[in-house]
């Protein structure tokens, strides 16, 4: 009988794969951080996960189910105490229709992040090798280590530059276009130029509100995201690094001497 391992893959699992459009790879995560990602805006969660089209599909609702159900506007009138007039500004035809799938992004991410921690502890266990460089006529992506620091400063200038740092190009390109749309819509760099020349009441008075409370969302994933990922990118070229040594340098015969530091018996 065939051993269908050998048919398709030498190996069942992955840890990791470097691609022109990024390095994807499994690591152990906190599905209760995941969730709460989910939670702060739906398809954040999926994002941090590498599930990128259904996080885009969460990310995308959210954005046409909020803004229709004035759910934005709706906060900022009960932050201010406004509690009536808060109830008056939801569109209830939306606001019934957010509920399931806002609470479906949350359970889903906690339940993907729980089964992709037990993948990854099969990943570890199995330790096949993946490859660490590719190369094509328009990118080229390595394994390398890099200052997560970088990663945040540029995440806070622009969402989506730090992903471009340490070559995430989706969740980079996905992170400048929405940053782009919200920062359009919501009219915020109008009200920074107001805000230069000293007119505040007009610089609070043009702000679109409902576009700008999507904005500390998008900052705070881009944030997180960057220095995350650098975090993991580093662990990952470490533990290649390490393997690649083992396998090609070391001496089969070679055996760590007990009591030192370094045994694990």
């Amino acid at each position: 009988m065939n051993n269908y391992r050998n048919i398709d893959n030498k190996f069942r699992r992955y840890k990791a794969h470097v691609s022109v459009a990024g390095t994807t790879q499994f690591h152990i995560r906190n599905p209760y951080v995941i969730a709460w990602w989910s939670a702060a805006f739906p398809g954040f969660g999926h994002l941090l996960l590498s599930k990128y089209l259904r996080g885009l599909v969460l990310f995308i609702w959210e954005v046409i189910v909020n803004y229709n159900a004035k759910i934005n506007l709706a906060m900022v009138h009960s932050f201010c105490g406004n509690i009536e007039l808060a109830k008056d500004t939801l569109e209830v035809r939306w606001m019934l229709m957010y509920i399931p799938v806002y609470l479906f992004g949350i359970w889903d991410s906690y339940r993907t992040c729980v089964d992709m921690n037990h993948v990854y502890l099969l990943t570890e266990r199995e330790n096949a090798p993946f490859n660490s460089f590719a190369i094509g006529a328009l990118e080229i992506n390595y394994l390398d280590k890099r200052n997560p620091v970088m990663s945040v400063l540029w995440s806070l200038f622009m969402p989506g530059l730090g992903q471009l740092h340490i070559h995430r190009l989706l969740t980079a390109f996905f992170s400048l276009v929405w940053t782009i749309i919200f920062l359009y819509f919501s009219k915020t760099l109008v009200a920074v130029h107001h805000l230069f020349l000293g007119n505040i009441a007009k610089a609070t008075g043009v702000l679109d509100i409902q576009w700008l409370l999507y904005m500390p969302s998008m900052w705070g994933f881009a944030v997180y995201d960057s220095y995350m990922n650098t975090v993991e990118n580093n662990k990952l070229f470490d533990s290649e690094q390490k393997s690649y040594l083992i396998k090609d340098f070391q001496s089969s015969d070679f055996r760590l001497r007990k009591g030192t530091r370094w045994d694990k018996t």
